[in-house]
């Protein structure tokens, strides 16, 4: 408990809203409490980064790709917050382009976000041509040897993917920040990670279903951070 509020404490200095949203979550999910003080470190990790101008890169097998898939539309528009076009130049542009008023009454602004492993192009090339298990850290390279920046989020219910061990490593190597969500065993994804989010939970599904409650309270809380409009 101790730990869980001096996590609080140190969000909310930084944003009061997203410590709310982590605070509610301990409430009302008493058996993943323990991951709170893990989830802020998160949620700092993903916002600093959002703030730079960074991406976050989502990787995972099977359950957790398609996890990997739902956050990133959970981070690419509106979620439960407001996010309209603010940039008053691009307005003024837009308002003399074809689609321009229906673009910027529509549009959301968007926390990028990329699924390793998505481009079905790239993945079989790559894993006909070398390695299969380091498609996920191929498709990393092309994003950040040039110096681009983000942070990696690895989702794995036992922790031990060796794809997404060669991913996080490869980020590691770049100095990317890497977050691991796992189960509650020790692994290899937890060994090289940055910031280990544990869920309970004695079989894969019953992990996955922490999983999920736990990013959909991540992504509340980032967009908390970053956005101050009400319901969209």
């Amino acid at each position: 408990m101790a730990t869980e509020d001096a996590a609080l404490g140190k969000l909310t200095a930084d944003s009061p809203e997203a410590a709310r949203v982590l605070a509610d979550f301990a409430e009302r999910n008493e058996s993943l409490r323990q991951a709170v003080p893990a989830m802020a470190g998160a949620v700092e990790l993903i916002v600093d980064v959002a703030r730079k101008g960074g991406t976050v890169f989502l990787c995972g097998n099977g359950g957790s790709f398609a996890d990997a898939m739902h956050i990133k539309g959970e981070l690419g528009k509106s979620f439960e917050r407001a996010r309209p076009l603010h940039d008053k130049d691009v307005l003024t542009r837009l308002a003399d382009l074809p689609m321009g008023e229906q673009l910027a009454e529509h549009l959301e602004v968007g926390i990028p976000a990329v699924v390793l492993g998505e481009s079905h192009a790239l993945a079989t090339a790559y894993a006909n041509d070398r390695d299969p298990i380091l498609v996920m850290a191929q498709d990393l390279l092309g994003f950040i040897c040039r110096g681009g920046k983000g942070v990696l989020l690895g989702l794995s219910t036992s922790g031990e993917s060796r794809n997404v061990v060669a991913a996080m490593s490869l980020a590691r190597a770049y100095r990317i920040p890497v977050i691991a969500l796992t189960g509650p065993r020790r692994s290899p994804m937890g060994d090289v990670a940055d910031v280990l989010i544990q869920a309970l939970g004695a079989t894969t599904a019953q992990v996955q279903e922490g999983h999920l409650c736990i990013y959909h309270a991540l992504c509340q809380a980032i967009e908390a951070s970053l956005f101050d409009g009400g319901k969209p």
